[in-house]
């Protein structure tokens, strides 16, 4: 009726203030006030006022008075409040609560039979009126539909089977097997069943408990998510004709199941099969009547659970988590192997693994095997190997021994180290250090001893490998000598790379031979960098301060019994008078030639004082006056007072070795001297000690 906020129909006497105010203003509201014009004031005469009180279709109007007090008269005859629903007057009233005439509703309501309603105020012209209306409240009340008797026309009952009340209006179904017609009130018997995908649920047969009615063909199909299975429990009566006993037979009425991959099961008989696992999650049903004979039906209850799948055998050197009774689908398993192994799978390595129980019952992935790790072949120690002291192939837990090439080479004070294959993969020591050793040469222990000396000058031939590190030098001006003191460096006499001229000559370094035409059959040896000593200058050929030299090789020598180095000096080397040193060298003997057999000859070392006022004499001799060199404390002397034992021309560069406990070092390098042998003269040599810092210093930072 559009919105209801005052009468629809409204005559006033006066100004109009009457009126019906709902709560929230809206279509057929379900609730609101309404008043007599000036309430609560007396109201005036000669009113004829109506409201029209409308609520939603499936409603009624329940009317209450909250007060009312209307001029009392016969039959309200003057005054009155007429309440009517259609052409039907539903209650007149006037008067006061409580008084003994006039028609007072008091607290009683009235409910209309429909969903309307009209509120009717009439006054006479009487004036002045004392009594002040009223003021009532109405509210929608739902209507019961399903208790409402049968319509008087014939037409049945609302619902032919099942009626619901709803707020307003009602709703009709029907019983399980029958469906809802078009018209919504009547039905008609149906057993399609349809689809079932819900993980458990209930249905029966048409008309269950009843008798089952006759010619049906009833599909019901349950099919719910793949890694599920189904479960049938028949539930309560179970009746389907049937024919004989154990096992009954069906020839007319049955219940058949269907599984996908099985033959189909047909029941019937008065036993109730009780539970059915089907192992599917696809599962057909379909029960038969003909036209004859008598079936109660059938009950059941579905319920479904997760395929199951095979509980995985136990993996050898490893574990299965998590270990559960049984494993269903959509569980996982991981599997890791123990300390010392690893995960292969096919063949090849995988850094983890696990696998799901898939919804046909298998697992997804195979399981995989643990295999011992193994560390890798380990790493080679430069000039040393190394032995397995327990397993073999590398595997875990296997230990290895380095060893250096000895007598060439030793680990750090000649100990042993082992190394174990750990769970990491990495071969490792005692400490957990994996960075393997490192072996280094051993210097001046030569294999074969010099067993006695002779002199330089005519003297004997060295044995092979008595003096291994020997170098044989030529430069653009001769031949000359030096000695290996590491696997890329040459210790000789700055004299040797340098010409008086200042510029470095040409070098070829030779090792590994007593015998210079065997070492001119080899090739030289690649030299990378030559260093004289930057402060030496022999341009005026009178200078041989600081006559020291370093010769770095391209690539690293390998030492053994013909090549090793000479050790270097200790920093607090003594040089003591009277001490016997060793020098070797390709000079000149005194025969004049040079030699082209390694010598070598055993001289004291002389008082450092003698040596200087040899020079001295030497220089006051005309022939010598301004062609000898001056004596620094860099140099010392060595040699003989008588003479004829001496380096000379061809041993520069050489070194002069001084032996402790078995073990040679450089304690002079061969620099100059008044001729060779001459008595009262010696042999002037380097002394090394002065420079083991800048020899240091040159080959760390070369």
């Amino acid at each position: 009726m559009g919105w209801i906020y005052s009468t629809i129909w409204l005559l006033c006497a006066y100004k109009c203030q009457s009126s019906v105010i709902p709560r929230i203003p809206s279509l057929n509201p379900l609730h609101g006030e309404l008043q007599s014009p000036l309430y609560p004031q007396p109201y005036p005469p000669s009113l004829s006022e109506q409201w029209y009180l409308s609520v939603p279709e499936g409603y009624r109007i329940q009317l209450t008075f909250i007060h009312l007090d209307v001029e009392s008269s016969n039959d309200c005859y003057y005054d009155s409040v007429t309440v009517m629903h259609e052409e039907k007057v539903l209650g007149k009233f006037c008067g006061q609560e409580n008084s003994a005439d006039g028609l007072h509703p008091g607290n009683q309501p009235i409910l209309s039979p429909g969903n309307h309603l009209y509120v009717i105020f009439q006054t006479d012209d009487s004036s002045p009126h004392q009594n002040i209306g009223f003021s009532a409240f109405y509210q929608a009340i739902d209507i019961d539909e399903c208790s409402l008797p049968e319509p008087k026309d014939g037409s049945g009952p609302l619902c032919s089977q099942i009626c619901h009340n709803t707020l307003g209006s009602y709703l009709c179904s029907c019983h399980h097997g029958y469906e809802l017609r078009p018209d919504q009130r009547t039905c008609d018997l149906h057993c399609g069943g349809g689809l079932y995908s819900e993980p458990e649920g209930d249905f029966s047969s048409p008309g269950y408990p009843q008798s089952s009615p006759h010619g049906l063909s009833c599909q019901y199909h349950i099919s719910v998510e793949q890694g599920y299975a189904v479960t049938l429990n028949f539930t309560g009566l179970f009746y389907i004709e049937h024919i004989g006993q154990d096992p009954p037979q069906c020839p007319y009425h049955w219940l058949q199941v269907k599984v996908s991959g099985k033959e189909p099961v047909k029941l019937c008989g008065q036993k109730s099969p009780g539970v059915i696992p089907t192992g599917s999650h696809d599962v057909e049903l379909e029960y038969h009547t003909d036209m004859q004979g008598f079936s109660y039906g059938w009950s059941l209850h579905y319920s479904t659970h997760r395929v199951q799948c095979e509980t995985p055998q136990a993996i050898s050197n490893g574990k299965i988590t998590p270990r559960l009774p049984q494993y269903l689908y959509r569980d996982y398993i991981h599997v890791r192997c123990d300390t010392g192994y690893k995960l292969m799978m096919a063949g090849k390595e995988i850094s983890s693994y696990f696998s799901m129980c898939k919804s046909d019952g298998q697992w997804h992935i195979p399981l995989p095997e643990c295999h011992m790790i193994d560390c890798g072949n380990p790493s080679p120690l430069l000039n040393g190997g190394l032995s397995f002291l327990t397993g073999a192939d590398n595997k875990y837990q296997s230990v290895i021994e380095y060893h250096c090439n000895e007598p060439f080479y030793s680990l750090v004070q000649g100990a042993k180290v082992n190394y174990t294959c750990k769970a990491d993969r990495k071969w490792k020591d005692q400490h957990g250090n994996y960075i393997i050793p490192k072996c280094f040469p051993v210097c001046g222990r030569p294999t074969v001893p010099v067993m006695s000396f002779q002199r330089v000058l005519g003297g004997a031939d060295a044995p092979p490998a008595s003096i291994p590190w020997q170098v044989f030098l030529t430069t653009s001006e001769g031949r000359g000598g030096a000695a290996v003191i590491g696997d890329q460096w040459i210790l000789t006499a700055a004299h040797n790379l340098v010409s008086k001229q200042g510029r470095v000559q040409q070098v070829e370094v030779f090792v590994g031979h007593n015998d210079v035409i065997q070492l001119l059959r080899n090739s030289s040896l690649e030299i990378s960098s030559l260093h004289p000593h930057p402060r030496y200058d022999g341009s005026t050929g009178l200078n041989y301060n600081h006559d020291i030299a370093l010769i770095k090789l391209k690539q690293p020598l390998t030492f053994h019994k013909f090549v090793m180095p000479l050790c270097l000096p200790a920093d607090d080397a003594k040089y003591k008078a009277g001490t016997m040193g060793m020098v070797s060298g390709f000079g000149k003997t005194e025969s004049g030639m040079v030699s082209n057999l390694l010598k070598y000859l055993e001289l004291p070392l002389v008082d450092q004082n003698v040596c200087s006022m040899s020079i001295s004499e030497q220089k006051r001799k005309p022939e010598w006056k301004d062609q000898i060199p001056s004596l620094t404390d860099n140099m010392f002397c060595a040699g003989f007072p008588e003479g004829n034992k001496d380096t000379c021309a061809g041993d520069s560069g050489g070194a002069l070795a001084m032996e402790d406990n078995g073990q040679y070092w450089a304690a002079g390098i061969v620099s100059w001297g008044v001729n060779c042998g001459i008595r009262g003269t010696y042999g002037v040599y380097t002394r090394v000690g002065e420079y083991l810092d800048w020899i240091h210093k040159t080959m760390k930072e070369n």
